[in-house]
This record gives C-alpha cells, sequence and structure tokens, in this order.
C-alpha cells in the first residue's frame, strides 16, 4: 500500500514537471516568435522610411504613380507608418486594397478614409485593444488632450495634436466628431471590459518634408 502511494506521488511529480516545461517551452517559443515578428516589423519600417527620403515631393506625377502602383508586392509594402510616442506605437500601414489592411493582422485604414493629402480629410485607423499580439491600439486609452501623432506618408511627415477623446456605443457604426474645414487624424478601437469604443481625434498642425 505504502509503496503504491510513493509511486502515485512520484507519477504527480513527473507530471507536474512535465507540464511546467511545455509551459516553459510555449512561452519560449511565444517570446522567440514575437521577437521575429518585431524584427521583421523593424526591418520594412526601415525600407520604408529610406523609400520616403528619395520620393521628389515637387514631381506630383512621381507621387501619383506610387500611389497607383498595384502589383502584388506593392499590396504588402507599407504606404504609411503611424507613431504615437506617448504609447510607443511605431507601426507600418498596408493600402486598403490588401489582405494585410485588416484589424486582424494590423493596424487598418477604414475604407471610409481619406488619405492624409486630401484637402480637410479624415484618415481614419482602427485597431484591437486587449494583451493578443495585433492589439496594436492596447495603450490607446491613456492617451490625452495635446498629445501628438505622427504620420509619414508619400514624402512627407504630418504632425496631428489630439483635440479630443470621446466614447462612444458599440453599435456596428460610429459617429466622427471633427471639425470638418481641418484635416484629421481618428483612431478607433474598444474600450475593454465595456461595450464601448474610444475615438481620439487629432488635427493636423504641420506637414514637413520627410527627413528620416
Amino acid at each position: 500500500m505504502i509503496k503504491k502511494i510513493k509511486d502515485s506521488k512520484k507519477r504527480l511529480v513527473t507530471v507536474g514537471v512535465m507540464f511546467v516545461l511545455l509551459g516553459i517551452i510555449i512561452i519560449s517559443n511565444k517570446n522567440i516568435y514575437n521577437y521575429i515578428i518585431d524584427k521583421k516589423e523593424e526591418v520594412k519600417i526601415e525600407e520604408f522610411y529610406r523609400k520616403q527620403e528619395h520620393i521628389d515631393t515637387n514631381n506630383e506625377n512621381t507621387i501619383l504613380n506610387e500611389k497607383l502602383e498595384t502589383t502584388q508586392e506593392k499590396k504588402f509594402n507599407y504606404i504609411a507608418v503611424i507613431k504615437i510616442p506617448k504609447i510607443g506605437v511605431e507601426k507600418g500601414l498596408c493600402q486598403k486594397e490588401s489582405s494585410c489592411n485588416h484589424v486582424d493582422r494590423n493596424i487598418q485604414i477604414l475604407n471610409e478614409s481619406d488619405y492624409p493629402d486630401v484637402k480637410n480629410g479624415n484618415f481614419m485607423l482602427a485597431a484591437h485593444s486587449g494583451n493578443a499580439g495585433i492589439s496594436y491600439f492596447k495603450n490607446v486609452y491613456k492617451l490625452e488632450k495635446d498629445n501628438l501623432i505622427s504620420l509619414i506618408y508619400n514624402g512627407y511627415e504630418y504632425k496631428y495634436k489630439i483635440v479630443n477623446i470621446y466614447d462612444v456605443e458599440k453599435t456596428g457604426s460610429t459617429n466622427i466628431i471633427r471639425n470638418k474645414e481641418k484635416n484629421t487624424l481618428t483612431l478607433i478601437t474598444c474600450r475593454q471590459k465595456t461595450d464601448n469604443q474610444i475615438i481620439v481625434i487629432s488635427e493636423l498642425i504641420e506637414r514637413t518634408k520627410f527627413n528620416g
């Protein structure tokens, strides 16, 4: 009887150790995977920045041709990068038609969105909050009025200042309250543990040629 109890305890200890080791392996693999993804992102952003530095912003045809290029390779390249220093976001954005332009893969440019160079347009971005690897807007709730956001697009850096933050109920549609006589950048994400969405409205304060 005593031997059986001892054997049973040994098996339990062995199983426990195996589960601990399995957990360590899973966490390690996840960390390695996230590290690889982060490094790939850094490389893609650096490539994007190098291209932006060589765009001839005085030649509208050059910029137009860049927009109209729709090869498969182009669809997976970044057309813009958003930087939100307050919450440590620096993320590449894909063109609307790309399969990577989706909240389950990236920060999404909404179909209704205007691009930053459209006069009085509204560039609208949505992303997940939460704790997943794709939760690029998980810290958007920490943003405050007057925080700055930068967008690098077509050889220019667009600088925005946050002017309004408010919540709306998640109903499938979103009421955007903004000054339609100004260029704006809108961020949209879910507020965790609620049925609300956070809407962050920022207005353009400066546009300068991108110099890296």
